[in-house]
């Protein structure tokens, strides 16, 4: 199916080919040009990347064969008896092994994008979840759909082609419902916060590399991770109020000059505090439920964190 910029493109050359022959020159109406405007923008930001539409179906397909393997394994270690340990009752066991059955789903309906577009698509990896028991794979399961979440919601920004848009859009939703029942069946708020998180490909991709071992070979991205960030010894980032001090660990901490708060319902998407390698970062006031952290070489007014600020990150903290 053409892109929408494809399209445009075609009735503006298509106008343009006929202009002598009319008594008048045709124009795109303001939603023409709105949509031929926006189309323009996605394919740039998109081209900036170095991908087009079929990469980043291959990094949702990536992604999904992350979470599906996920759930097998997970599922093949720890019997019902164990999730019943947790406080979940019949019900909600069986509605998280139909979560792991719907990400399977995905990657069926991926592959099969993929395929149709003359592409080979990319096969599962050699993964290592590091579980230890069931409530930790629950908990990891919660921060992988909430990856799953951003993942979409940042990749609408780069897709031209309508139908692919839609695609990404009905497995979105169903991963926010995922996320949603995840965070209720353990006890945690459902809805932490009004607005979910988009991230760029590479952001997302260094949030599951560490869960990748190996790839088969033809099946590794074009994306490669930010250098890994962890919470100092000592402190939990699942448990942060915004106003505390962090310090925060990596190997590369010592070319950033700010700690990035990344979430929902931000202006421009990031808030910046200063950091201190000694002495770590302030979490900003006013930020709550999950959030993505980074270390950044910079702290742009306008909030916005690009792939080049970034030294290091993102990682997951919950903010209360």
């Amino acid at each position: 199916m053409p892109s929408i910029l494809k399209t445009l493109g075609a009735v503006v050359a298509g106008l343009a080919a006929v202009t002598s022959a009319l008594p008048a020159i045709p124009k795109l109406t303001d939603s023409q040009m709105k949509m031929f405007r926006h189309a323009k923008r996605q394919n740039a930001a998109a081209a900036a990347l170095g991908i087009n539409d079929v990469d980043i179906l291959q990094f949702a397909l990536t992604l999904e064969w992350l979470e599906a393997a996920f759930y097998q394994q997970g599922f093949a270690r720890f019997p019902a008896t164990d999730f019943q340990g947790l406080g979940l009752n019949e019900r909600q066991i069986e509605d998280l092994l139909k979560v792991g059955k719907t990400e399977e789903e995905h990657v069926i309906l991926l592959q099969s994008a993929i395929a149709q577009a003359g592409v080979q698509p990319v096969q599962p990896c050699t993964y290592n979840f590091g579980f230890t028991d069931a409530a930790g794979m629950v908990a990891t399961a919660a921060v992988l759909e909430n990856v799953g979440v951003s993942a979409y919601l940042g990749a609408a920004a780069l897709i031209s082609d309508g139908s692919i848009l839609t695609t990404a859009g009905s497995i979105l939703t169903i991963e926010a419902r995922h996320q949603t029942f995840i965070r209720a069946a353990s006890g945690a708020i459902a809805v932490p916060q009004a607005f979910d998180t988009p991230l760029s490909p590479k952001q997302v991709f260094s949030l599951a590399a560490p869960f990748i071992e190996s790839c088969p070979e033809g099946s590794n991205l074009i994306l490669t991770a930010f250098p890994t960030l962890a919470m100092a010894a000592g402190q939990n980032a699942a448990a942060v109020t915004a106003g505390s001090t962090i310090q925060l660990q990596s190997d590369v901490s010592g070319t950033a000059t700010h700690c990035a708060f990344t979430t929902g319902g931000l202006p421009g998407g990031t808030s910046f505090t200063v950091f201190d390698a000694a002495t770590g970062c302030a979490v900003p006031q006013g930020l709550s439920g999950v959030t993505y952290v980074s270390l950044a070489s910079g702290g742009p007014l306008d909030g916005k964190l690009t792939d080049e600020l970034t030294v290091a990150g993102p990682m997951v903290m919950i903010i209360s």
